[in-house]
Formats: C-alpha cells, sequence, structure tokens
C-alpha cells in the first residue's frame, strides 16, 4: 500500500500567520489589514501553489468548500490550465446542489482536465453556514440527504436513465448522457454516528482530521467494520498541517512563532465559534486542547495549536525532516493511505515538505510512481495518479 500525498489550495486566503481574517471578525477591516503577512487567494498566487504542488511530487490539491472561500469548481477548472498532471480534490456540500446536476459537472470537468478531478464531500456540521446557503435541515438529517444524494450521483452516472424516490430527492429518469471516465473517487469524513453508515456505503476514501494514532485506529477499525457489512472495502485518509525544517528545534521555533500570533481574545473568540459547532469532529478537535497553549503536543510531534483559533483541522506534525516522515509512516502503518497536507505560509511550506520530507518516505521505499524533479534537485519518486 503505497503513500498519496496531496497538498491544499487555501482560497479563503494564505499567509504567515494562523489568524483568519475572515471567521471571526468578517466584516472588521481595519482588524483583517492589521494581521501581519495575509495574502489574497488570487488566481495568480494559488496558480503558483498549484505548480509548486505538482512539481514537487504531490497527486493532488485539496480545496476547500465554504462561505470564505472562492467557489472549489470555478477556481480549480482556472487552475488547470496552468497544470498538466495534478488533480483537483474538490470539496463541495450535497445540499446546495442537485444531485443530477453535480453527477453532471463531475461529467464534464473530467472531459476538460482529462480525468483529473477527486470529490470530496462535506455534509456540513455548522448550522448557521448552512442557513447561509438556504439549508435548514439538522445535522442528522443532513446526512441522510447526503446518503441519497450520493445514490443518486452514482446512479446516474451509469449512463442510463436512474429513478429515485426518497425523503429528499425525487428523480425521475436522471442521467449523464456521457458519464466520467474515470469516475471520480470519493473522499468523505464524519465522526458522528450519523456519519458512518455513510461513509461505509458510499466512500471511496474515508477521511479522518489528525487525531493521535490510537484515537485515528479507532476511527479506521469503526469504519472498515461498517464498509465490511455493506459487503464494501474503503480506503482512509487524513487532513494534517505540517511543519517541517532541517532540524527539529528550527521547526518549534516556526510553531511557537505561529503562537506568538496569538492573543488570548482571539483564541477566546475563535474557541467560542468553533464550540458551537454541531460537527463531532471539530468537538473532539477542540477535546484535544482545551483551548488552553499549555501542552499543545498532544503525541509525539503532533501539535495542537493550530486548532486554537481555525475550525476543521487543528494538528500539525511539527519536527525534522526525518522526524515528520517518521509519523507519516506511523499513520501509514494503521492504513492510512491518502495523506491531504498543508501548512501556512501553503506556498513555503509546500518546499519544506516536497524538498525534505518527500525525499525520505521514497528512500523509505513508501512512494511508488515515476520520477519528477523538485526544487531543481535530484529526482524523486512521488506517488502516482489514478
Amino acid at each position: 500500500m503505497s503513500l498519496h500525498l496531496h497538498w491544499f489550495l487555501p482560497t479563503g486566503g494564505d499567509g504567515r500567520t494562523l489568524v483568519d481574517r475572515h471567521a471571526y471578525a468578517p466584516n472588521n477591516v481595519d482588524a483583517a489589514l492589521r494581521v501581519r503577512g495575509v495574502r489574497a487567494p488570487d488566481i495568480e498566487y494559488l496558480a503558483q501553489i498549484a505548480k509548486a504542488a505538482e512539481q514537487l511530487g504531490f497527486e493532488a490539491v485539496l480545496t476547500p468548500t465554504g462561505t470564505w472561500c472562492e467557489d472549489a469548481w470555478l477556481t480549480t477548472v482556472a487552475l488547470a490550465q496552468h497544470t498538466e498532471r495534478l488533480k483537483f480534490l474538490v470539496a463541495f456540500r450535497p445540499g446546495v446542489i442537485s444531485p443530477t446536476l453535480a453527477a453532471q459537472m463531475a461529467a464534464t470537468y473530467q472531459r476538460v482536465t482529462r480525468g483529473r478531478l477527486l470529490l470530496n464531500v462535506v455534509t456540513g456540521g455548522d448550522s448557521s453556514e448552512q442557513r447561509r446557503f438556504g439549508d435548514h435541515l439538522d445535522h442528522d438529517q443532513r446526512y441522510a440527504r447526503t446518503d441519497e444524494f450520493l445514490s443518486v450521483v452514482r446512479g446516474v452516472w451509469r449512463g442510463q436513465p436512474f429513478d429515485f424516490d426518497g425523503a429528499h430527492y425525487r428523480v425521475e429518469g436522471g442521467l449523464t448522457a456521457l458519464p466520467p471516465d474515470p469516475v471520480p473517487q470519493i473522499f468523505f469524513g464524519g465522526s458522528s454516528p450519523a456519519a458512518g453508515p455513510v461513509a461505509a456505503r458510499h466512500a471511496d476514501v474515508y477521511l479522518t482530521w489528525g487525531e493521535p494514532p490510537a484515537q485515528v485506529k479507532e476511527k479506521i477499525d469503526w469504519i472498515r467494520a461498517l464498509a465490511e457489512e455493506q459487503g464494501r472495502t474503503v480506503r482512509f485518509g487524513i487532513r494534517l498541517h505540517t511543519i517541517s525544517r532541517d532540524s527539529s528545534a528550527e521547526a518549534w521555533a516556526t510553531a511557537n512563532r505561529l503562537l506568538d500570533d496569538l492573543d488570548a481574545d482571539t483564541i477566546a473568540a475563535a474557541q467560542s465559534a468553533l464550540g458551537r459547532s454541531e460537527s463531532v469532529g471539530q468537538q473532539r478537535m477542540l477535546a484535544l486542547h482545551g483551548g488552553s497553549r499549555d501542552e499543545l503536543e498532544i503525541s509525539p510531534n503532533l501539535w495542537a495549536g493550530v486548532g486554537l483559533v481555525r475550525g476543521g483541522a487543528g494538528t500539525a506534525l511539527v519536527g525534522s525532516h526525518a522526524e515528520v516522515a517518521d509519523r507519516i509512516e506511523e499513520y501509514h502503518a494503521l492504513g492510512i493511505e491518502h495523506f491531504v497536507l498543508s501548512g501556512y505560509p501553503h506556498l513555503e511550506e509546500a518546499y519544506w515538505f516536497g524538498e525534505g520530507v518527500i525525499p525520505d518516505l521514497a528512500a523509505r521505499g513508501l512512494l511508488s510512481g515515476t520520477s519528477t524533479t523538485a526544487g531543481g534537485g535530484a529526482p524523486l519518486l512521488v506517488a502516482r495518479g489514478r
């Protein structure tokens, strides 16, 4: 089982700080301007990141969805014109689009990009965010709707008229006249009892946020057992930030510098906002640090500092290149195949990881594929796209 390495496109903005200029002061322009090192997510900057990811050997880039992000479909299809091989893991919310239309969009995307689409289904764990898009279902109802949504998508991808009569969707003769080739892999995450069975029925890759290895193993075992009941096999991925440097001391110094930007009021405001999330995964992230700066290394080289102020993936692998590779190998031994990584800023951290950790992983025989040139240096073995 080879590793598949993916990077991240910060379509909500990037910079040399963890302070989110959007989520906690969305209308406060003065506060936004005071945040140091902020970079707008314009197409030129995102293209730099995409090109770097492709050159360094990443297979795909995750593009997020939400109020404060540029639209993932439109942004990535534009970036496909700036790259040749890089795949795009497009996050989208199934509750705000017709499943038949989504299936058609995916099929068109595959033809336009020559098969470079992966899909990240985001059911949504924040009701206030969902209501901005006109979605008023509660948490468990959203997962029930996602179940139906993915049933319709897979049904119409068969290329024959497809009927469906459910609680949330009624489709008569649904059809994707030209089915996608290849059919996009579906990445899916969710830690609640409502999410697990949906993942088991539909996910190609179950994606978890970066918890300590023992907790990750529990989730793998949970989803694997549910999938076996459905007669299916699910692969596994993990979402993590990285701070990798030539020495462990340098990496931890960078992590501590990121903490220096965070005053008590900023952390308190973020924790209050994140604490209102209905997402079980988000609550698990918050429990890793409890809102405190103390003891943020919750497992060897696993740092929970990001989650003090940012939602979603709240942990980072911090250490020397070899230490970060050690931790990746440890998760891989548990059954993790896909690593969706990121770092602040995303352009520079892509190079730190790509030139530091990827060669180490290749030397350990964990990567398979063809050779590429990273950063103008020697050829590296990198993960092959599928």
